[in-house]
């Protein structure tokens, strides 16, 4: 086991640590990277704390619209027995905003008076020690700019004989199943089976899930969000 690898087991990180992992460098020395002055800090650390701080910004504006939304949604719904289709699609797509965005918690710098009292918030600061970042969450968003390998992803990319179409016995809804199963790491407030259907409806094209008119075939959609599904308990919604 190396060093580095015992991060690994953290919940959360904070936005200093988070960075330096991100550009493979170890966060043991976290608390004194911003004493230094910026060129002397390892290289792509600001890119990727300024990157990080922005999406930890988005999070927070794009939970907010989804909430907002889930309450109309409700009330379509009390009021005519199901959600519009177009309501359903504003859901889905504020929900995939949520993914290009960082959960975390955003921490103000304070401001103090000469006898060290702390005086309010400096209004516009972040606070890089203090706020912090899911660290799930991190490697999702990672993931969504394309980032593969590093510290985050430690595990080298494989393509298994049963996902590759070129196979003789390539099966289809199994490899639709198994993508699934790989893309959807965090369903956010949706359980896992609506991001599994979510998921499998988006890329049914992909995996010839769709019937003549191009419109996913809900049955085959069915079927292999049901093998992906890891919380199957209570019927799997």
């Amino acid at each position: 086991m190396e060093e580095l690898d015992y991060w690994r087991l953290c919940e959360d990180l904070n936005i200093v640590q988070a960075a330096l992992l991100v550009v493979g460098d170890k966060p043991n020395l976290a608390e004194y990277t911003e004493d230094h002055e910026v060129h002397k800090r390892p290289l792509g650390y600001e890119a990727a704390k300024t990157a990080i701080t922005g999406a930890l910004k988005l999070y927070k504006k794009y939970e907010a619209e989804v909430s907002n939304l889930e309450m109309q949604s409700r009330g379509f719904q009390d009021e005519h027995g199901n959600a519009p289709d177009l309501v359903i699609e504003n859901q889905d797509y504020l929900s995939s905003m949520l993914r290009r965005s960082i959960e975390g918690e955003l921490v103000p710098k304070y401001d103090f008076d000469i006898n060290g009292y702390p005086n309010g918030t400096i209004e516009g600061s972040i606070d890089v020690y203090k706020s912090t970042v899911k660290y799930d969450s991190l490697k999702q968003w990672l993931a969504y700019k394309g980032f593969k390998s590093g510290f985050f992803f430690p595990e080298p990319v494989e393509t298994l004989d049963f996902l590759d179409p070129l196979n003789p016995r390539y099966a289809p809804k199994l490899s639709a199943a198994v993508r699934a199963w790989q893309a959807v790491t965090e369903p956010g407030k949706k359980s896992p089976k609506q991001a599994l259907d979510k998921w499998l409806r988006e890329n049914a094209v992909q995996f010839g899930l769709t019937n003549e008119d191009g419109k996913p075939i809900e049955q085959a959609i069915e079927e292999c969000s049901k093998v992906a599904n890891w919380n199957a308990k209570g019927g799997g919604n």
